[in-house]
């Protein structure tokens, strides 16, 4: 399975993040021309070598002819229309806005304001547009099948923003890395931007420690400023490892819950999911008095304990739960690609003993190729089981 997992022990900016994946193998001038088709005007991108701390890599500077794109403040609505009037591939252009959007959220929240009056002020500025549209053409040119990440460094100290000065990190930062692990104290200024933390929030699938997978190779991105240690973003590319199972002690999280709206479980499900739990499930139970319950479950490594806990604590009606460790083995797995007369889906295989032992299509895939060929799903699902020409 091809990976790339984001090492951010000195924080990450936009730029920072651009220039990681260009030494990591993304052509800079291939990223210059996909910008272009932003249509905007009054920069220059600037793509060079640099170091820190006798750490080389590449560095990324967008340069703005006198002061444009500093001084604008955009609304949502009109980045949405740079990127959907764009001629960038809808991939990238569904990425960009789910990204935006999710800054949009966290702006509105802070400032306690509808999302639709929310100005973008520094995000708003071409730069931040280029980096995050930058960083959706990144990804989509190494097209990974996952996206780790470490715990993110913050940093430290004030930040001035457009609304005042501010504790490290700054209140949107905060917002956008609600449930996602961080850590503090390692660099003296701001680590991690507003920019930065977004990329990470919408691309990431999996925030861990644990480095379980072959390098291939390895991407610097050199930051703007200097500390101790060293303000460079590492990014590796490669695969996970191994060809047999995987046997891993993770820890089970229950609770009961008989006196809360069940369709807020949805909503904590999604958050967990996005902290990284590897499951999370519901189980109907009768409770005393016979009333109707649930048990809310969660699988997690150790690594995530604290941010689940918070979780179940803030988002649901529990007064308390129960964890217990358990042992989980886990099939090697990868995806591939797979052609049918309705178009491409992924199908994930697993392995055991280097050989396939189950394979099935992706669910998201057969309901994408059923609404645009106006097809039953279970036709498309046909397709990988029983294809009508081989019958």
């Amino acid at each position: 399975m091809k990976v790339l997992y984001y090492d951010c022990f000195s924080g990450i900016s936009g730029d920072m993040n651009l220039a990681a994946l260009v030494d990591l193998g993304v052509p800079g001038d291939f990223l210059i021309n996909e910008l272009k088709k932003l249509n905007l005007t009054g920069y220059t991108i600037e793509i060079t070598s640099d170091e820190r701390n006798s750490i080389f890599g590449a560095k990324v500077k967008i340069n703005l002819d006198d002061d444009k794109g500093e001084g604008q403040h955009r609304h949502l609505s009109d980045i949405v229309s740079i990127i959907k009037s764009s001629k960038l591939n809808d991939t990238v252009k569904n990425k960009s806005l789910e990204m935006f959007q999710k800054l949009a959220e966290a702006e509105a929240k802070v400032h306690g304001m509808d999302i639709k009056k929310v100005h973008f002020h520094e995000v708003g500025a071409i730069d931040s547009i280029l980096d995050i549209v930058g960083a959706a053409i990144c990804l989509d040119y190494f097209k990974p099948e996952k996206i780790l990440s470490s715990s993110i460094e913050l940093g430290s100290g004030m930040v001035k923003c457009a609304h005042g000065i501010f504790p490290v990190p700054a209140p949107a930062t905060s917002e956008i890395l609600t449930s996602i692990p961080v850590k503090t104290g390692n660099q003296p200024f701001e680590a991690t931007t507003p920019t930065g933390a977004v990329i990470l929030a919408c691309n990431v699938d999996e925030f861990t420690n644990q480095e379980n997978f072959l390098t291939i190779k390895t991407g610097y991105g050199i930051g703007h400023k200097k500390s101790d240690v060293p303000n460079v973003l590492r990014v590796f590319g490669g695969e996970l490892a191994g060809t047999k199972e995987q046997k891993m002690l993770h820890t089970m999280f229950e609770c009961n819950i008989d006196d809360m709206n069940p369709e807020i479980l949805e909503y904590v499900m999604n958050r967990l999911f996005k902290a990284g739990a590897d499951d999370v499930f519901i189980t109907p139970i009768i409770m005393k008095k016979s009333r109707n319950g649930s048990k809310l479950s969660v699988l997690c490594q150790d690594s995530i304990k604290e941010i689940v806990t918070e979780i179940l604590i803030s988002e649901t009606s529990t007064f308390g739960f129960r964890s217990y460790p358990v042992n989980k083995t886990e099939l090697v797995r990868d995806f591939i690609e797979r052609e049918t007369k309705y178009g491409k889906a992924r199908v994930k295989r697993a392995f055991q003993n280097g050989e396939v032992v189950k394979q099935k299509p992706e669910y998201e895939d057969c309901v994408r190729l059923a609404e645009e060929n106006n097809v039953p799903v279970k036709e498309v699902y046909l397709e990988f089981y029983c294809p009508k020409d081989k019958i």
